[in-house]
């Protein structure tokens, strides 16, 4: 990737290379163990382990016939955020992000809806997909005009399927902007970070990655799903991505940046030296994803209008 100003490189604090160094030991034994839909407990167990915000209401709620969970802090702008969660497209679930969106609610001052999409392989492409769309015209159904749109790992993937959608589609109103979290855009796992961040990377395998995108695709095509890397982005929104200098999918983020900006996005790319897979999750082990999250806030704060 060449270099620009739209890419924003964090070096590790010495704070965090510390905490990073107690945590390797932990984790590096159990690389690669989550498998199939027998790891969601243990996926959402992980997710959970986000100590929950101050001030947040969580309300259980279903639109257009997906569940989710409302993240409503105690005083919210008119904003709204659409959260789609991450788990490759198998684990996940809006109860099991609360505590860790609860803190983007908290922080950005706006109601968050975490989308329960269905999930592979009882429900394989296109089931998500067509959930994520159903939610989008569920919110402007019920007058929510001024949304962004977010989405880590998988969800990323699923945020820029609904993007593509709704620019293509010519719906009747955009997103005011796009958060990406360390999000997968190359499905077929071609990005050089695959092998050149193995080693540093604490929680995936190309291996497992690989047979959780199977599980996903189910009989469809591998050309179906919206590939990023390849098709035009020209008419997306504002675009902000963050993403950790030790995952696997590090260049996911960075060959996507750069899609973005030859195609004349509004786009930022924001890489963390040392961090993780989705690391602002940790924000009790990590300064770094404490930083990351008040950036996220200001910029679902920010006052983009779609022209």
């Amino acid at each position: 990737m060449k270099t620009s100003p739209n890419v924003v490189w964090h070096p590790l604090r010495p704070a965090d290379a510390s905490a990073g160094a107690a945590l390797r030991p932990m984790r590096a034994p159990h690389k690669g163990e989550l498998r199939g839909i027998a790891a969601r407990a243990a996926f959402d167990a992980i997710m959970l382990r986000t100590p929950a915000a101050d001030g947040i209401e969580y309300v259980s709620e279903t639109i257009a016939g997906v569940p989710g969970v409302w993240c409503r802090p105690a005083v919210a702008t008119n904003r709204a955020v659409l959260y789609l969660h991450g788990g490759w497209f198998v684990w996940g679930s809006a109860d099991a992000y609360r505590n860790f969106v609860g803190h983007i609610a908290a922080r950005a001052g706006a109601a968050v809806f975490i989308a329960g999409y269905r999930l592979a392989p009882e429900h394989p492409f296109p089931a998500a997909v067509e959930d994520v769309r159903a939610v989008y015209k569920g919110l402007f159904d019920r007058g929510l005009g001024d949304v962004i749109v977010a989405g880590d790992s998988a969800g990323g993937a699923l945020a820029l399927e609904l993007l593509e959608w709704i620019v293509r589609q010519e719906f009747r109103a955009q997103p005011k902007g796009t958060l990406l979290l360390s999000p997968v855009t190359d499905l077929s796992l071609s990005g050089v970070t695959w092998e050149s961040r193995d080693a540093a990377d604490l929680l995936f395998t190309k291996q497992q990655a690989c047979e959780l995108i199977a599980l996903y695709l189910g009989d469809a095509a591998p050309s179906l799903p919206f590939a990023p890397l390849e098709r035009d982005l020209g008419g997306f929104p504002p675009i902000r991505i963050h993403v950790g200098d030790d995952e696997m999918l590090l260049d996911d983020s960075m060959r996507f940046a750069q899609r973005a900006e030859d195609a004349g996005v509004d786009v930022r790319l924001d890489v963390w030296e040392g961090m993780l897979h989705v690391f602002p999750s940790q924000l009790a082990t990590f300064e770094a994803a404490n930083q990351a999250l008040d950036e996220i806030a200001a910029f679902i704060r920010s006052p983009y209008r779609i022209i």
